[in-house]
């Protein structure tokens, strides 16, 4: 009976597959880690994709033994996002992947036409419509690799490479398609020439892969890659969608009366709704993974990442301790949380380490340090710090939605501590739903399969057949009037005050 889904979560650092059943169960996993990037040159990330090919085939022939692999029913991909591959006509790679956290720049080399030019600047967009080009790989290719772009035959994201290595098709999923490219998020569908989308990031169409609405068949699984893989040829191939968008199907969030936060290298907030609307001016939400629906965001560029930055500048006497007992250091660390009061004395961090597209002169901030904080009140105040943002990310999406959330679902890395979800639950003042299965990206493309396969009648039935939490973590109201009091009168108002100083630090101190 063929009755398994096989599933492929490609991330930065390590590419996971695992096997599922209808009710949700994971009954084999494997993860292969590698480097998350080479960096020839100070700010670039690159990667080998046949890289992340070689891991996927490595990590299926690992799981799949013969009784398994006979009720496999369909294989389906979720990946990191904005990362590009350019290949040529037959799909061979022509340069390495450029990831998603690589800083080169592109010139600013499109006309925008006078009237846009001047909508864009009386709106003042102007400048975050030349980033937003400036940050397109493609562009970077086109301009500084002539060579390369001449010979380019298909402009892929990496779902779309890895799809076609299965497939040998050019088809990606329509809710892979985050990233600098010429999409109408609106539509869910290439844009049109006129878009501005198009005008910035100028390519043939014909140079870009066919899209497909999830939960709809890529394509079937070649002869070559079957063989590689040590599986049957002809297995459906399904579409899934992002890392970010599967994980936040994978919590169970179907309404707007949830929402997810990936306490990720990059933190989010997410919720899933049948309404358009940009939750920051003029940024999209990106399509989920249920056709018709979007999932509205807000980023933290720095999200998690912060805690690695304080490892490694800060708690070099702890990562030896953890050593010692064998534990991670990240356990040791949330093991002194609780031992340092909230709101961390009044030491507060705005964690704008890196800047996003609506404030490009952003910096990170850390105020109201005293003589009695010491490192763990740093650490606790990072927690609190990413968690304010989020829920500042949250008000807005909630403002411009128009909705309500009622509770909030966790993944990544974070989620697996109680002492962080209880920070978290006190700061949102909501109850937070941790997830039994820690590996929730690939459960969620594992929902979005069953749906496909016919195994479930739709997404809500599939949601309630296969995701589980293992705990809710109640907030303290006495702890969330406190927290509350400390977001609404003093971090909100950090970005204001300090925004004019941001501006003058940039145009004096150069990065």
């Amino acid at each position: 009976m063929k009755d398994l889904v096989l599933t492929i979560d490609c991330g930065t650092q390590s590419l996971r597959t695992a096997l599922f059943d209808p009710r949700g169960r994971m009954l084999k996993f494997e993860r292969i880690e590698y480097p998350p990037y080479m960096s020839p040159k100070p700010g670039w990330a690159e990667q080998d994709p046949d890289l992340y090919w070689r891991s996927i085939v490595e990590a299926v022939r690992r799981m799949v033994e013969t009784e398994s692999k006979d009720r496999i029913a369909g294989i389906t991909i979720t990946t990191q996002r904005a990362t590009t591959v350019v290949v040529d006509k037959d799909g061979k790679p022509l340069r390495p992947a450029i990831l998603w956290l690589d800083q080169r720049k592109a010139r600013f080399d499109v006309s925008l036409g006078f009237m846009r030019s001047v909508l864009y600047s009386l709106v003042g967009m102007l400048e975050a419509v030349k980033m937003v080009q400036m940050e397109g790989k493609m562009n970077w290719i086109r301009q500084n690799e002539p060579e390369i772009w001449k010979r380019t035959g298909k402009i892929l994201l990496l779902s779309g490479y890895l799809n076609f290595k299965l497939t040998g098709e050019f088809n990606d999923s329509v809710a892979s398609q985050i990233g600098y490219i010429p999409f109408d998020y609106r539509r869910r569908r290439w844009a049109d020439p006129k878009d501005i989308k198009s005008i910035i990031f100028p390519v043939d169409r014909d140079k870009l892969p066919n899209l497909v609405e999830p939960p709809n068949p890529l394509g079937e699984l070649s002869k070559k890659s079957a063989d590689e893989l040590g599986l049957e040829p002809g297995i459906p191939v399904i579409a899934s969608g992002s890392d970010k968008g599967c994980e936040t199907l994978g919590l169970g969030v179907l309404d707007e009366e949830s929402a997810s936060l990936s306490f990720g290298t990059t933190a989010t907030v997410q919720v899933t709704t049948k309404k358009y609307f940009e939750p920051l001016k003029f940024i999209p939400p990106y399509p989920a993974v249920i056709p018709g629906y979007y999932n509205p965001e807000v980023e933290i560029f720095r999200g998690f990442w912060l805690v690695r930055w304080f490892k490694e500048e800060f708690a070099g006497h702890d990562v030896d301790r953890a050593n010692e007992l064998g534990i991670q250091v990240e356990e040791l660390l949330n093991n002194h949380l609780d031992e340092v009061p909230p709101g961390s004395l009044g030491l507060i961090v705005q964690p704008y380490w890196t800047p996003g597209l609506k404030m490009p002169e952003a910096r990170g901030a850390m105020i109201g340090f005293g003589s009695f904080h010491g490192k763990y009140h740093v650490y606790r105040a990072i927690i609190e710090g990413i968690n304010y943002a989020l829920l500042e990310g949250l008000r807005r999406i909630e403002k411009r939605g128009r909705m309500k959330i009622k509770r909030v679902m966790v993944a990544g890395g974070g989620s697996k501590s109680r002492e962080i979800c209880g920070i978290t639950a006190n700061i949102f003042g909501l109850p937070v739903h941790r997830p039994r299965n820690p590996e929730v990206a690939s459960l969620g493309a594992a929902v979005v399969a069953s749906v496909g396969l016919g195994f479930h009648r739709g997404f809500r039935e599939a949601v309630e057949d296969m995701v589980r939490y293992e705990e809710v973590v109640e907030p303290e109201e006495k702890v969330h009037r406190e927290y509350r009091e400390i977001f609404e009168k003093v971090y909100t108002k950090i970005y204001p005050k300090l925004r004019g100083l941001y501006s003058k630090l940039k145009r004096i101190v150069k990065d």
